[in-house]
């Protein structure tokens, strides 16, 4: 790890109308990354430990990984051009021949779905952390919203 990395967690999943916003945070700023809906899905799932009927895409390539001795290292967030986020994922493959890691290019909504279903770390670089915009005014207010609307509907039921 590099130690100008920053080790982050998810925070929150917000909806949009072409996505969802994905928060990453270390407690001290939040930074947003919006992914496609199936990918929001995904790691939904992932953090909820939802058991899907049949594999999806994260898990067919973590079946791979795990048929050809591979573990995810950890994801980092590495570049941010033009309000488009770029992450690695960082392979590790250990066998009678010598430890091999791989850093791989893929997408950030991929790698953090990636991340959460192996239970490895996420970082961003500090270049990046430094460069994206605080959002943690926008987490605070959809978690405002969303347990509003959970009173609602709490009050709406007790009124039945």
């Amino acid at each position: 790890m590099n130690k100008e990395d920053i080790l982050v967690t998810v925070k929150g999943l917000v909806p949009t109308p072409t996505g969802c916003g994905v928060f990453l945070s270390n407690d001290e700023k939040t930074i947003t990354i919006f992914v496609d809906h199936s990918v929001a899905a995904a790691i939904t799932m992932f953090i909820h430990g939802i058991k899907k009927p049949r594999p999806l895409t994260h898990d067919l390539i973590a079946n791979i990984f795990a048929g050809l001795d591979i573990r995810v290292q950890k994801v980092v967030v590495n570049d941010l051009k033009e309000d488009t986020y770029f992450a690695r994922l960082y392979l590790v493959q250990e066998s009678e021949l010598g430890r091999h890691v791989v850093e791989v290019d893929a997408r950030p909504s991929d790698s953090i779905a990636i991340a959460l279903q192996q239970d490895c770390p996420i970082y961003v670089s500090s270049r990046v952390w430094d460069t994206a915009e605080d959002m943690t005014w926008a987490l605070e207010q959809a978690q405002k919203e969303a347990e509003e609307k959970q009173q609602e509907d709490d009050d709406e039921e007790e009124n039945k």
